[in-house]
């Protein structure tokens, strides 16, 4: 059986009574990174501290496929395949370029359809064949 050293904080006090929660373990102090590491934990839509400038608000109704969507992301959280802080967290991690690419219903589409692959529930395979046939019904309109 392993037995784990419970957790320490680094320069936490080496008595008697704090050996007990002693670990080997010491974790670098991210100020010896630079300007890199905070670079590095930054996400897509982080922008805190860049240009910008007013934000242009627009009123409009959704697009059926833009409430599709957010009906399936709802649907997949009912049927219990994805909670909301994992589904907001796929939708982070698409990385600059696709999070600013694509519109908002678009980054949770994306980012469900990485959820459902990555689960297991359909293959590439059968959603590249879905999307083919529904490509050529559109093409037949």
């Amino acid at each position: 059986m392993t037995t784990h050293k419970p957790f320490r904080q680094p320069g936490a006090a080496t008595n008697s009574t704090a050996s007990e929660h002693i670990d080997d373990r010491e974790f670098p102090n991210p100020e010896l990174f630079g300007g890199t590491f905070k670079e590095f934990m930054r996400t897509a839509h982080d922008l805190g501290g860049e240009e910008g400038g007013p934000i242009q608000l627009q009123e409009r109704e959704p697009m059926a496929w833009e409430k599709d969507t957010m009906v399936t992301c709802e649907c997949l959280a009912w049927r219990g395949i994805w909670n909301h802080t994992e589904k907001l967290r796929r939708v982070v991690d698409l990385g600059d370029k696709q999070y600013f690419a694509l519109p908002y219903a678009g980054r949770f589409l994306l980012s469900a359809t990485r959820a459902m692959v990555d689960k297991r529930l359909v293959s590439l395979a059968e959603l590249t064949n879905k999307i083919d046939e529904v490509k050529k019904r559109y093409e037949q309109k």
